[in-house]
């Protein structure tokens, strides 16, 4: 007789994964946590009246003021913890969505105390990773790894189409 297995889902948030290139560079815009002492991804929970992708883009301009381009799907999910353990309520799990965000202007955030900043990878990585588990810190550098690869590939494949059309044009005209 095998014993019956229980399977606990875990809550569900959305997040921005908010970029900029400058030049050959990504950077990535962080905040602060509510408790300001930790650096994180804008991020909430869903709304019913908006898709995902919306409700996470609704996170990055409150959060973070940023407006710009978000994939309608996400690319990646990862663990997310609140709380610590030797509090009221402890440490609760979410399982977090991200979405990509090609921020292309910053606003005043509507949450003052989240002081958006732009870090490069590397930093980005070390900012998440500062005062957390290794098991979350290393969650949130695989979101930063993935999301760097995938803008990699867009820029990639968008540089060699526009070189194709540019190459084609030439022949044409001459």
């Amino acid at each position: 007789m095998g014993s019956a297995r229980v399977s606990k889902s875990l809550p569900l948030q959305v997040a921005a994964v908010c970029y900029r290139r400058r030049g050959s560079a990504v950077e990535f815009l962080l905040v602060n946590t509510n408790g300001g002492g930790k650096w994180t991804f804008p991020k909430g929970s869903p709304d019913a009246r908006l898709s995902h992708s919306q409700a996470a883009e609704r996170e990055a301009a409150e959060e973070a003021g940023a407006l710009g381009t978000i994939e309608p799907r996400h690319f990646h999910l990862y663990i997310h913890s609140k709380g610590v353990f030797w509090q009221p309520g402890g440490v609760q799990e979410f399982v977090v969505k991200a979405f990509l965000m090609h921020v292309h202007q910053v606003r005043r955030p509507d949450e003052d105390l989240r002081r958006p900043t732009w870090f490069s990878s590397g930093e980005a990585k070390r900012r998440l990773a500062k005062g957390r588990e290794v098991k979350y810190a290393n969650e949130l550098e695989a979101v930063i790894d993935r999301a760097t690869a995938r803008i990699n590939f867009h820029g990639e494949l968008w540089g060699a189409q526009s070189t194709s059309r540019n190459g084609r044009a030439a022949a044409a005209q001459s």
